[in-house]
């Protein structure tokens, strides 16, 4: 079983940068397809980004799209997101999700219900 702990979460202007990491323990991330999802007060949690296990095939909601990346760092054992020209209305908790068997190497998981562990979120918030 892994655990996932989320990191780097902050108070940021409109137009910054935030980079988020999603780290694992217990088990290698790199075992895992990785999402990011995010709950803004008062809605649902919401896909955000998602990597394959192997392949390196990413998927984006279409609002974060151009803006945001996200990426393995097996030298770390984390997922990373990077976050540029944010919104405020990217303001959220965000969370990381793994899911422990996918149908292929390349397969990108979306959905919540597809995910196995869940991290505790990291707040972030922008200023306008």
């Amino acid at each position: 079983q892994v655990q996932l702990g989320e990191s780097g979460g902050g108070l940021v202007q409109a137009g910054g940068s935030l980079r988020l990491s999603c780290a694992a323990s217990g088990r290698t991330i790199h075992d895992y397809a990785v999402g990011w999802f995010r709950q803004a007060p008062g809605k649902e949690r919401e896909f955000v980004a998602a990597i394959s296990w192997i392949g390196g095939t990413t998927n984006y909601a279409d609002s974060v799209k151009e803006r945001f990346t996200i990426s393995r760092d097996d030298a770390k054992n984390t997922v990373d997101l990077q976050m540029n020209s944010l919104k405020p209305e990217d303001t959220a908790v965000y969370y990381c999700a793994a899911k422990s068997f996918v149908p292929s190497m390349y397969y990108v998981p979306r959905r919540r219900d597809e995910y196995d562990y869940w991290g505790q979120g990291t707040q972030v918030t922008v200023s306008s």
